[in-house]
């Protein structure tokens, strides 16, 4: 594998494709037992976890629906902690089992504000399932229910994530060199 300049920046693969394939299958194998029978709704977070839902949303195997939501928290390669507004739900998802699907949860602050725009809706379960969680970088108390790789707080890009719009469409993973 080689590495890649975006922009002014160079990134090396940090984890290979199949590896995340494999991943994304056994979470969805734990999804597929816990959530039968009760039609959960995906929510995926845009722009980054495309990727993620559709691979994720390829091996469910139990009736469900997938809707995608937009808030914008980066700016570079640094979180800019501004929010704003939670886009994409047009429906009623009151009463429903809904698991969010996000690409990377590092700081928390989107993940708390998705959650708390969610709950405004009454719904049945909330859970968060995310690509990459960065625990140590973490600014509130909060731990996704599903994570397929735990990674160190470093800038990453490639299967849906990317450094100023650059970089989402990699198959593997890759970080700052």
């Amino acid at each position: 594998m080689q590495d890649v300049k975006i922009h002014d920046k160079v990134f090396t693969v940090m984890i290979e494709a199949k590896q995340i394939n494999e991943r994304i299958k056994t979470l969805a194998d734990s999804i597929n037992v816990e959530y039968k029978d009760k039609k959960p709704l995906f929510l995926g977070v845009l722009n980054g976890a495309f990727l993620f839902a559709a691979d994720l949303f390829k091996e469910i195997n139990i009736e469900c629906e997938i809707s995608f939501v937009k808030v914008s928290s980066y700016s570079g390669t640094e979180s800019s902690g501004a929010l704003k507004n939670l886009i994409g739900i047009s429906h009623s998802i009151k009463d429903r089992h809904v698991i969010v699907l996000e690409d990377i949860v590092d700081t928390g602050d989107t993940a708390r504000y998705i959650i708390e725009e969610l709950k405004r809706h009454e719904t049945a379960s909330i859970k968060f399932a995310t690509l990459l969680f960065k625990p140590k970088a973490l600014k509130h108390n909060f731990k996704p229910d599903y994570s397929c790789f735990e990674i160190d707080p470093a800038f990453v890009v490639g299967f849906g994530l990317d450094y100023d719009g650059l970089g989402r469409n990699l198959n593997d993973i890759y970080v700052l060199k």
